[in-house]
């Protein structure tokens, strides 16, 4: 009873869905009737009437995609060369195609698996408001990432990777993304202190430092600072912990740690 329970359960496994209905690989119908997926696609071959669309078809690359995607059994390695694209059965084409094979095992598999497909339909059936629940939502979250990717596209990404000990070229290059500025620069840090000062002094542009509320820059060091170069506005807000750069309200820059450990 154990053997058949498992049977039952290994077939279910092989059940998959496409454009709404049930249907089965060759080479899984292969494995459960004791031949070679060859003769399964010999027996349609020599046999085509008796396999309308209906019963059987071959995968385009767009479904063999989704469904490959769909299998995890196939990163292991199981499907994953196929020289050819599968071909499918629905249940139909499932018992046409175990009286032709005729064999004993093909007939006796070809009865579980129609169970099989009957107990799923049964399952499909009862859950119908869950996965009608869930398809809604995929379909929602794939028009946001359409969106997403749409908005991203737009812009021109550069990526700058600083690896230990190099903190020398960091800072170098931050100072060339500052000096791109021709009008003035708003820096988020929330972490900065007076060695800030000393990366902005020489600019000739007006410099926005928004850091939190508990900055480590001194009142004492931005008077100092802006009594002699007069180009910093200090806005103390707690929101941001992310650090960014925006060049003339155009050009932005995130930067995965503060200026100051630069």
């Amino acid at each position: 009873m154990e053997n058949n329970k498992n049977e039952i359960l290994n077939i279910e496994n092989k059940i998959y869905v496409i454009d709404d209905k049930q249907i089965m690989l060759d080479s899984d119908l292969a494995e459960l009737f004791g031949v070679e997926t060859k003769r399964i696609n010999e027996a349609v071959k020599n046999n085509i009437k008796k396999f309308p669309v209906e019963y059987s078809w071959k995968l385009t690359v767009e479904e063999w995609g989704f469904l490959r995607s769909k299998i995890s059994t196939l990163e292991t390695g199981k499907g994953k060369h196929r020289k050819y694209l599968p071909t499918v059965f629905t249940e139909e084409g499932i018992i046409m195609l175990a009286t032709i094979l005729k064999s004993e095992t093909a007939v006796k598999m070809s009865i579980k698996i129609v169970e099989s497909f009957v107990k799923m339909r049964h399952f499909l059936i009862d859950n119908k408001d869950i996965y009608k629940s869930i398809n809604n939502l995929n379909l929602r979250l794939s028009d946001t990432e359409d969106k997403v990717d749409k908005l991203f596209s737009r812009f021109n990404k550069k990526e700058y990777l600083y690896l230990e000990n190099t903190e020398y070229d960091a800072y170098s290059d931050i100072i060339k993304i500052f000096k791109t500025s021709k009008e003035n620069i708003i820096v988020i840090d929330p972490y900065v202190d007076i060695t800030f000062l000393d990366t902005i002094r020489n600019l000739k542009i007006k410099v926005t430092l928004i850091t939190q509320r508990r900055t480590r820059l001194t009142k004492t060091e931005t008077n100092k600072y802006n009594k002699q170069y007069n180009n910093l506005t200090v806005i103390k807000d707690s929101s941001f912990h992310d650090r960014y750069l925006i060049i003339d309200n155009q050009d932005i820059y995130h930067l995965g740690a503060s200026i100051n450990h630069a």
